[in-house]
Formats: C-alpha cells, structure tokens, sequence
C-alpha cells in the first residue's frame, strides 16, 4: 500500500516547547518534521498538530506552526490523540494517517495503535519521531511495526506523495528537498 495524497493526513505528534529539549537531537528532529511540513504544504497534504497538557508542556514549536499556518492545533490530556477524542473530522474521514512526532514510545505509540485499531493505514516516520531514549525509540517503533503500522521514512513520503518524475512539481521538489545538505 502506497501512501495518496488524496487519502492521507500528516498528523504532528506533541512536538512541544518544553519537552524538545529532553529528547535525543532535539535541533535534528525539529528540522526532519519541518522538512516533512514542506512536502506536505507543497503537495496540498493536509496537517494535524496535537498537543499534550499544552498548560504545562507548553505549545508546539512556533517554527513547525509557521510552516503550517492553516493547520488545525489540537489539545489533548490522554496520550493518544484518538482516547482524547481531539483529531479534528477531516482527518478520521481519511483512510491514510502519516505520523511524526513525540514521544515515540508513549503519545505517537499509542496514537498509533489506537489509529489501526480504528481502521486507519498508518505510515510512521521513523526518522521524525523522538524520545528521551534511543531505546525508547527502538523499541516504540518496534512495537508499532509489529502492530501493523508502516515504518517509512521522509524521502518514502515524498516519492510516494509525488508519484512520478518527470514534472514540474517534481523538478521543484527534488531542487527543494533532494539537493543540498538535508536534516
């Protein structure tokens, strides 16, 4: 199964103010989800960010907000966005969930698994998620392979979101986000 940009949504996971500085490459991970929020604008994919106790863990970085000024924020008090009832309608109306995010071994872990639980495709980017462990990281993505989630990672997304070669849009993603040095 391939991801679709007419049936996916790009759902941010917790990537928060306060919680950015205790996981593992905090600068490196903010980078790989904002790479990610430049794919998804420039191919029309929409984008979910969610956020946990934003009280006391603070709001989503301000930089991932402004790559996606349109994009619905939603709070949550359980881990998952899905026991928090939070995800906004367009999102559950489409079949494909791609997730990025924080922690990967407690919110994105058990988003996750409630998302396939619901029905949903899930397509996790490995290499934008984080935790305060490499180990923790390690075995949430395990955890959620072996439940049925797709482990990709930013370039799977892009390829599968494009399709084909040959296109304007392809020329300008592939100058925007294949050249050069890349988180």
């Amino acid at each position: 199964m391939l991801m679709q940009r007419d049936n996916a949504t790009l759902l941010v996971v917790d990537v928060q103010q306060k919680l950015v500085p205790a996981v593992v490459d905090p600068a490196g991970m903010i980078a790989r989800v904002r790479w990610l929020l430049g794919v998804a604008h420039d191919t029309g994919l929409p984008v979910v960010f969610s956020e946990q106790y934003p009280q006391g863990l603070g709001h989503t970085v301000p930089e991932l907000l402004a790559a996606a000024p349109a994009a619905p924020v939603v709070a949550k008090r359980h881990f998952s966005c899905v026991a928090g009832e939070c995800l906004p309608d367009e999102l559950l109306a489409r079949p494909q969930v791609i997730v990025c995010g924080m922690e990967t071994h407690v919110c994105v872990l058990q988003t996750v698994l409630e998302l396939l639980e619901a029905g949903k495709q899930v397509f996790v980017v490995a290499d934008a998620v984080a935790s305060r462990s490499p180990h923790d990281i390690e075995l949430g993505l395990q955890r959620m392979r072996d439940a049925g989630a797709v482990l990709v990672s930013r370039e799977m997304v892009l390829f599968e979101l494009l399709r084909e070669a040959g296109t304007e849009l392809f020329r300008a993603m592939s100058k925007r986000y294949l050249q050069g040095e890349q988180p």
